[in-house]
């Protein structure tokens, strides 16, 4: 593992924080080469050396703490006594606890605040989105304007097609959330997790959000897609304070 996105933001000097391209592992087949997640059938021997590369490769303080994630709106703050706790956002004050999500489509949003005291990262899928996982994850660090964000790695609006229940799910919390779906040629919905996103964070005073512009479908060579491949590998979007 030679290289990694670096989160390109203005947060604090000390705060550390990127997600993993799919290249410099060990996996083989779907899971080539760089799977960071358990769960896909990939071989546990071959995810625990790509862990350990990630540490290494990283600068890593430690090993992050990985989550159990459902698409929920759930928090958790770090440390915690469980070894995979069930949540889709972590939050910690502690230098040097990783926090960190698994994504292979969705959107990991990394957070820190401008006082370098607390950072965070949530895995929003359009479920999590829709159920508010931004906005409690922002909230649990302190005053959202305090806040500045950074949009990981994602599928694309042009790659995304979902149906009339995604769509509603978001126009029927905010109507403004219908400019972020376009219909195409087959009556369903382009849906843009990025500018969702956006109109999330800003609805509570999070201004302050850089990323986005990346597409996990179209880039095959650089990240895993669960909607181009089916079977996959996960990549990891991380943040930590020294």
């Amino acid at each position: 593992m030679r290289d990694w996105l670096a989160a390109d933001w203005t947060a604090p000097p000390t705060v550390r924080a990127g997600t993993t391209f799919r290249r410099g592992g060990v996996s083989q087949g779907p899971y080539a080469t760089l799977n960071l997640g358990g769960h896909v059938g990939d071989d546990a021997v071959a995810v625990a050396e790509n862990r350990q590369r990630l540490v290494t490769a990283c600068y890593l303080p430690g090993e992050p703490q990985w989550l159990e994630q459902t698409h929920s709106a759930s928090i958790i703050r770090l440390p915690h006594d469980e070894p995979m706790p069930c949540a889709d956002a972590a939050v910690t004050e502690r230098a040097g606890t990783v926090c960190a999500v698994l994504t292979a489509d969705c959107l990991p949003v990394v957070f820190a605040h401008h006082a370098g005291g607390a950072v965070g990262v949530a895995h929003a899928g359009w479920r999590g989105l829709s159920a508010g996982i931004l906005e409690a994850t922002a909230l649990a660090l302190g005053k959202p304007a305090d806040l500045v964000a950074w949009l990981g790695p994602a599928i694309s609006r042009a790659a995304y097609e979902v149906g009339d229940e995604v769509r509603q799910a978001f126009v029927a919390h905010e109507p403004a959330a219908a400019d972020c779906f376009a219909k195409n040629s087959a009556g369903r919905w382009q849906a843009d997790l990025y500018a969702l996103a956006r109109q999330r964070l800003a609805a509570i005073g999070l201004n302050e959000v850089y990323g986005g512009g990346r597409c996990t479908f179209s880039e095959d060579e650089h990240f895993f897609s669960y909607r181009r491949d089916g079977q996959c590998g996960r990549m990891a979007t991380f943040v930590w304070r020294e």
